[in-house]
């Protein structure tokens, strides 16, 4: 009777966990990552200067100015693998990259919340995704 109830209750719960946050983020869902992910390091408007600069080894980018650097061209590929950071070959045994594996990190909490891995790696892929668009939006 247990396994039954939970079985009914945790795909409602992430249901309902769900369209919470897409309630929270209506215009702009990688805003809200953005802040409570990136920019502690990376600074509220992406220009490198964020409270935890001064901790880094390594000076975060400047991530308003990533068109600019590229030519003119928001290099929105190369943002997913970067964000991703699970395909990175300067990750070694030890992660010597300071930026998280925010790849691995979005899987992990989908799939410890209940959910498949199939569907956690696409939701990984959506958040990163929405994150890059966030990204897009504050260059100047």
């Amino acid at each position: 009777m247990r396994r039954a109830t939970w079985r009914r209750i945790v795909p409602v719960l992430l249901i309902t966990l769900a369209a919470g946050a897409q309630a929270q983020r209506p215009g702009d869902p990688g805003r809200w990552d953005y802040q409570n992910s990136c920019a502690s390091c990376h600074g509220a408007r992406g220009r490198g200067d964020g409270p935890l600069l001064r901790h880094l080894v390594t000076p975060p980018s400047d991530l308003s100015m990533l068109a600019q650097r590229n030519g003119g061209v928001f290099p929105r590929e190369r943002l997913v693998m970067l964000i991703d950071g699970r395909a990175a070959a300067d990750i070694g045994p030890h992660g010597s990259r300071e930026m998280p594996v925010w790849g691995s990190t979005y899987v992990e909490r989908f799939t410890q919340a209940g959910g498949s891995p199939p569907l956690a790696e696409g939701a990984a892929h959506r958040r990163i995704l929405d994150l890059v668009d966030h990204l897009e939006r504050l260059q100047r």
